[in-house]
């Protein structure tokens, strides 16, 4: 019998604001939809709701842009303040072009705009920043659904970053919890009997992207549940998937 995965979405979130748990907006949203965890499930979380109960947004209009910022604002259209934000955010420019600034975050993510994000977010003069720690916030939530529900819930933070070589932005895996991220083959043998070498696989991207499916950018839905996967349970975090600087080609 083939193998059956199933991503239920979980929307019933009401606007998340500085200071509110986390655990809790998961477990009422779950309440409101009539949702029931079961053992084996793994709970997506996006990067949002994390990021604005951990207090992580900034006021525009307290933010006063340097002359660099300025100046890349003014020729490509630009709120300098967003892009004196961006900058802040980053520890190494990886490239400027077309309006687009590309960077690496203190966590070690190569992203767009330093992951500083104006959408989904009250108000039109702040931006969202990154979780400080998104592996801390996943633990933080595996841990309060392990006291409150008595069940082992693996989770994923997740955040939408783009792709070299491929158009679109999918969903990956920033912050995990409670299983670990990769899949590795090397050492054992495909159908054929081939000998794998190299292959291992990003699980926990891999259920972040299909989360987003039933999530959608605009639809308000900032949880889901993916239900069948045997996952490997594990310690886990996100840090696993990014990759250390030796082993970067196009650093």
């Amino acid at each position: 019998m083939a193998n059956t995965i199933s991503v239920i979405g979980l929307g019933a979130v009401p606007e998340v604001r500085v200071g509110d748990d986390y655990t809790q907006l998961v477990l009422e949203a779950a309440s409101a939809d009539d949702f029931s965890f079961q053992a084996g499930d793994i709970l997506v979380v996006t990067q949002k709701i994390v990021s604005k109960a951990e207090g992580m947004l900034v006021d525009l209009r307290e933010v006063q842009p340097g002359e660099f910022a300025k100046q890349f604002a003014a020729t490509w259209d630009k709120d300098p303040r967003q892009v004196e934000v961006v900058l802040r955010e980053s520890v190494r420019i990886v490239k400027m072009e077309r309006g687009i600034i590309i960077s690496e975050t203190r966590h070690g993510f190569i992203c767009a705009n330093a992951g500083v994000d104006m959408s989904n977010v009250a108000g039109y003069d702040y931006a969202c920043l990154l979780p400080k720690n998104s592996d801390a916030s996943a633990e933080c939530i595996r841990h309060g659904l392990r006291e409150q529900l008595g069940l082992e819930i693996p989770v994923i933070i997740s955040d939408s970053f783009g792709r070299a070589w491929r158009n679109g932005i999918t969903n990956i895996a920033i912050g995990v919890a409670g299983m670990q991220p990769l899949l590795d083959y090397r050492g054992t043998t495909d159908a054929h009997g081939y000998l794998m070498h190299a292959s291992i696989i990003a699980v926990a991207d891999e259920i972040a992207s299909a989360a987003e499916l039933v999530m959608n950018k605009i639809d308000g839905v900032p949880l889901a549940v993916v239900r069948g996967y045997k996952y490997a349970p594990g310690v886990g975090s996100g840090q696993e998937i990014v990759m250390e600087a030796s082993r970067d080609m196009f650093r």
